[in-house]
């Protein structure tokens, strides 16, 4: 067996926690009682939110990315996973992912109601969700994954082009916008 891959390939510093971030700008929209200063508010912040939310999806592809490139090495211990061995639970492992395909759902609506606006996201936006939303069930939240072949792939992704993705996913890293994994999900995504 092969020394060791990193469970991160160094995405770790360019995320932010989706959830938190949209509830504190919804929470700063809200205290607000007249609705055309809570319109100027959601204008103010709507990009930011969508920023966080592309932002947070390419990594959610980039994971998918890492994934099925550390699958297609040799059996090696993956390094880092701090996940391992910890008590397994579904709701709080896809708690974050759920969140975003609500999100997804709900944010059209508020463009709606806020800008008058019709706004809808692209049909790859709720396939890469529900995608890696699969992925994290069919892996247990990563608790029981000590190996790179431990590690289970969703059928709906591709793997012809997986031994390329270190390759993308350490140049997206030189700046670190997640977002620009999305330009690579034609390669993933069946």
């Amino acid at each position: 067996m092969a020394k060791g891959i990193e469970f991160d390939p160094g995405f770790g510093p360019h995320i932010l926690v989706f959830q938190g971030s949209v509830e504190y700008i919804y929470m700063e929209i809200t205290r607000y009682k007249n609705l055309s200063q809570r319109k100027m508010k959601f204008m103010q912040y709507y990009k930011k939110m969508l920023n966080v939310f592309y932002n947070n999806l390419g990594f959610y592809l980039g994971c998918l990315m890492w994934a099925s490139y550390i699958k297609t090495q040799e059996e090696q211990e993956i390094e880092g996973n701090h996940f391992l061995g910890k008590e397994y639970n579904e709701e709080e492992n896809t708690q974050e992912v759920d969140y975003m395909v609500n999100f997804a759902e709900l944010f059209p609506k508020d463009m709606k109601y806020f800008l008058s606006q019709k706004f809808e996201f692209e049909p790859y936006v709720l396939k890469i969700l529900n995608l890696y939303r699969e992925f994290l069930i069919l892996n247990k939240g990563f608790v029981e994954t000590k190996n790179n072949t431990d590690i289970k792939l969703p059928e709906g992704l591709k793997v012809e082009n997986s031994a390329d993705f270190k390759e993308k996913i350490e140049e997206v890293l030189k700046d670190g916008n997640l977002e620009k994994l999305l330009d690579y999900k034609e390669l993933v995504l069946n």
